[in-house]
């Protein structure tokens, strides 16, 4: 995409975090954007910051776990905007905990707002881009835990590898059209993510804080001072930018996080090195190696 100005942008988990700065970042650069939240006062609260970038911004309440609620979503933005040219699936919650222990509730939660909540995004938006005549683009948040697990962050890592995947799949299918794809995957930033707690509903257990979950307080002392330290947002969102225009597929926020791909490739390839030696073995007739 060449370029995003008088283009429409919608952004799930748009109130906050890096959901608004993107929304302020595309606002500058002349895009109109409707952010999708499912908190009414903070979504209230970014619309009225973000009349002072453009008058180009709107936004809907919406829970993305729920597919009626995305398609509804979508209407409203074509009735106020028009066709939309760049979707930002953002929207995303966790839940701590070892993976046995991890309620099922929660990790119902997890999947519908982090997984299905970008599937929705997709299924609402992407057949009307396909059929548009301009160039768009489909942004997906995930995050470095998306490739890298990390302990006790099962739910989350779960979801965030399967947006991965879910993006390298829709770049195959989207090979030759003129809808890109990208993968967002950020280490820490500075966001209200270690609260998301006070997002879940009632039907997965109600809202929690970090205090209430003190099985996990050690893990949620160091993450809260990590994000304290993390990157700006709107930092992020510059990323984000200069992928739809140059067209990458992966936006990494961390460059030293290479390190830690490189130990998970070397891992990777020491079982393909373990496959080669088998087949060798039974060509020959001799016995495996250890």
């Amino acid at each position: 995409m060449r370029d995003v100005a008088n283009r429409t942008a919608f952004i799930t988990g748009g109130a906050g975090g890096i959901g608004r700065a993107l929304a302020k970042a595309l606002l500058e650069k002349g895009a109109s954007v409707m952010i999708c939240d499912i908190e009414r006062d903070a979504l209230d609260d970014a619309v009225n910051e973000l009349r002072s970038t453009s008058s180009e911004i709107e936004g809907v309440v919406c829970d993305v776990a729920d597919r009626d609620a995305v398609f509804r979503a979508a209407r409203t933005t074509r009735e106020r905007f028009g066709e939309v040219h760049i979707l930002c699936n953002n929207a995303g919650v966790s839940r701590a905990g070892a993976i046995e222990r991890i309620h099922e509730l929660d990790w119902q939660w997890v999947l519908g707002v982090n997984l299905m909540g970008t599937v929705h995004g997709i299924q609402a938006f992407l057949p009307s881009m396909k059929a548009c005549d301009e160039e768009c683009h489909i942004v997906n948040t995930s995050s470095m835990v998306g490739l890298v697990g990390g302990a006790l962050s099962g739910p989350y890592a779960a979801t965030k590898f399967g947006i991965v995947g879910i993006t390298e799949v829709l770049a195959a299918e989207l090979a030759g059209t003129k809808v890109g794809v990208s993968v967002l995957c950020p280490s820490w930033v500075r966001t209200r993510m270690t609260d998301n707690g006070r997002n879940r509903p009632e039907h997965f257990g109600g809202p929690f804080t970090l205090q209430d979950d003190v099985e996990n307080e050690e893990r949620n002392a160091r993450y809260v001072a990590l994000a304290e330290l993390g990157l700006d947002p709107i930092e992020v969102a510059e990323m984000v930018y200069a992928a739809i225009i140059e067209g990458h597929r992966y936006i990494f926020t961390h460059p030293g996080e290479r390190a830690t791909l490189d130990e998970k490739t070397a891992l990777l390839s020491a079982g393909f090195d373990a496959a080669d030696r088998r087949r060798k073995s039974s060509a020959t007739g001799t016995e495996r190696e250890p």
